[in-house]
């Protein structure tokens, strides 16, 4: 099925962060509701007024400040991995939009920063909270501004090249490559000594590091 004009108009002016703020599963789909009526043209945070005043004037609708229940304008950030505390697990690769992780089952994972749209998708899946938004100064060291129509373009680009089979396909961690103190079983190669080494914490699960707590 083809994507009416409308929404493809609509869909080049959102920043293809596809962080789903919205409400919506990406931005592509926040675009039809938009086209549909079904959906206001200020729920878009990464976007922020900028977008807002564009989809005004496309649509013909009235300018609305940004809806606070989508979120906040602020400046732009990226995903930071703490490479001292990550596990390995994979668990934050599907969940990139834009394929912008680098990782391999058990061993460490780095961000491209370039890349990274900020959508805060990775923070969730981690197991072991190793995952911190920093200030976006991936190109000149300098905080960067809005996402451009370029940089837009180029994430709905990355966005677009990851088939859904890809995504799904990609490597499971393990169930008993968790390292929470209870309710899961620890892997016999994962002694407490290692878990100190690896700055691993039990989580939210448990308070208290593997070695000492007692549930291991």
């Amino acid at each position: 099925m083809q994507t009416q004009p409308k929404v493809l108009a609509i869909d080049a002016l959102l920043p293809q962060t596809q962080c789903t703020r919205c409400g919506y599963q990406g931005c592509l789909p926040y675009a039809q509701a938009i086209a549909a009526g079904e959906a206001n043209i200020n729920q878009c945070p990464p976007g922020g007024a900028a977008t807002i005043d564009a989809l005004a004037a496309l649509t013909g609708l009235p300018v609305l400040a940004l809806n606070p229940l989508n979120g906040v304008e602020k400046p732009r950030e990226v995903a930071y991995i703490l490479e001292e505390h990550c596990i390995g697990c994979t668990k934050c690769l599907p969940a990139c939009p834009v394929d912008a992780i680098l990782g391999a089952n058990k061993r460490m994972h780095t961000v491209i920063a370039v890349e990274c749209t900020g959508c805060e998708l990775c923070i969730a899946p981690c197991p072991v909270d190793c995952i911190v938004m920093l200030p976006d100064t991936a190109l000149t060291g300098s905080g960067r501004g809005p996402i451009s129509a370029i940089e837009a373009t180029h994430f709905k680009r990355r966005f677009d090249g990851q088939s859904n089979e890809a995504r799904h396909n990609r490597p499971k961690s393990r169930p008993n490559a968790k390292i929470y103190c209870n309710k899961v079983e620890r892997p016999r190669w994962l002694t407490p000594s290692r878990a100190l080494k690896r700055g691993a914490w039990a989580g939210s699960r448990c308070p208290e590091l593997l070695s000492k707590c007692a549930c291991v």
